[in-house]
């Protein structure tokens, strides 16, 4: 990890405006147009080729040949590989998924209407989106959690038709707990295929993969991208960069829960993203002996270790408020406080995707088990983003309906200010309701 000790205001300042500089896709390859371009093509061949799109790009890309007949993964298929799932770890499985329904039950807003006097009527109505495309990773590991923080919000939204897309990398198909995470969350139609192609083929449908209304999940650049050129055709929940976490850590930390977290994030692929935040050099220091001591017994230290040496960093603060306004500024996706009070620090930070406040609390536990969502806002976007929440599927419509009586009592105003606009129909509108 690069080390960065802030002696200064000055080296503070230097420190921010590195930070604030950072590129919002979280990364250089948001903005590479080799890569956009390269995404574009994808995209364009889906829209104009359909399913044979689908079939080269899977080839090409997963190195796996399917013709478009086997892109969906069948009912009997899906319950041979719940029936291969050891029951222990369906159990852990089934009870996730009742706290994350149980989370994003409680996050639900209510329609509401609003009677007057007079009768006339303004309210709100929610309806779930009527169809959604959501996207689980699956190239150098696989993830039923992400299974589970895609589908259980769209179920609880009222989502009727949820159809679910990952990549054939295991096997030449999807890992039995994928395709079980799958069934117990409620998906309606699973597809065995990935990457941007899978995208293009959600938004402008094939004679195999529907079309549908919006698209959720975190993937790679490339379905990242795909994201960003289909979203005037459907609606996305947000574009994702890689996976990152600050840890604010104190004396009183244990240096060994703050060096596995690190390492739990960079364990995710080369371009995670572990930052490390503490008022005391020896905090510092322990921490790196024990990253030394455990990435040796890790199955993915190489991944950790390019993770690390590119991304990697620590950051020596002259004060854990300091190291606040720093983390506020870097807005990750995972913070971990780790210090004597961590609430009060939590209180200095607005700016987080989650939160894990204490050192006996693991980010893990967000990630598979608690509840929230571990489907988060990335690079800087905790600024202005949040978690994905069941609210995501659905949609308002507002309603309004006047009275003969208050059309007449209100009519003068709006006729005011549709002359105003210089806009003489809306006005004549009104008028011809006097």
């Amino acid at each position: 990890m690069q080390v960065i000790e802030i002696k200064d205001d000055a080296s503070f300042e230097a420190v921010a405006s590195r930070v604030m500089g950072r590129d919002e896709s979280g990364g250089d390859a948001g903005t590479d147009p080799a890569k956009l371009d390269a995404a574009r093509a994808i995209v364009e061949a889906v829209r104009d080729r359909g399913d044979a799109a689908v079939a080269e790009f899977t080839e090409r890309f997963d190195k796996v040949s399917l013709t478009p007949e086997q892109f969906e993964v069948t009912p009997a298929e899906i319950d041979a590989a719940f029936d291969r799932v050891d029951s222990v770890t369906l159990q852990a499985l089934e009870r996730a998924h009742e706290n994350v329904s149980t989370f994003h039950g409680k996050n639900l807003r209510q329609s509401w209407e609003e009677t007057y006097p007079d009768g006339s009527v303004i309210g709100q109505r929610l309806t779930p989106v009527e169809s959604v495309g959501l996207y689980v990773p699956g190239g150098t590991a696989f993830y039923p959690s992400s299974v589970l923080m895609n589908i259980v919000p769209a179920r609880v939204a009222g989502v009727r038709d949820i159809v679910m897309v990952s990549p054939p990398s295991f096997e030449g198909g999807i890992h039995p707990l994928v395709l079980a995470a799958a069934r117990l969350a409620g998906a309606s139609r699973v597809f065995r295929v990935g990457g941007a192609q899978s995208i293009a083929a959600l938004a402008y449908g094939t004679n195999r993969v529907p079309a549908v209304l919006k698209i959720a999940g975190p993937g790679n650049i490339y379905v990242t991208l795909a994201k960003r050129l289909i979203s005037s055709l459907c609606d996305i929940d947000k574009e994702a960069g890689p996976s990152e976490v600050v840890v604010v850590a104190d004396a009183h930390a244990d240096p060994n829960c703050v060096a596995l977290e690190l390492l739990a994030q960079a364990e995710h692929d080369p371009d995670a993203r572990a930052m490390f935040v503490t008022d005391s050099a020896d905090c510092l220091a322990r921490v790196q002996q024990a990253i030394a001591k455990h990435v040796q017994t890790l199955g993915r230290a190489d991944i950790i270790r390019k993770a690390l040496d590119n991304f990697g960093v620590a950051y020596v603060v002259r004060s854990i408020e300091e190291g606040a306004r720093l983390t506020n500024l870097i807005a990750p996706e995972h913070l971990s406080i780790q210090t004597r009070d961590p609430r009060a620090v939590f209180n200095l930070i607005p700016n987080a995707g989650c939160a894990i406040l204490g050192g006996d609390t693991s980010v893990a536990v967000g990630d598979y088990y608690a509840g929230p969502n571990h489907i988060l806002p990335t690079g800087r976007r905790a600024r202005f983003a949040s978690p994905l929440t069941a609210e995501d599927f659905r949609k308002v419509t507002s309603v309004i309906s006047f009275t003969k009586e208050r059309m007449k009592a209100v009519g003068p105003d709006i006729i005011r200010l549709a002359q105003a606009e210089k806009l003489d129909a809306h006005a004549r509108a009104v008028e011809i309701r006097q």
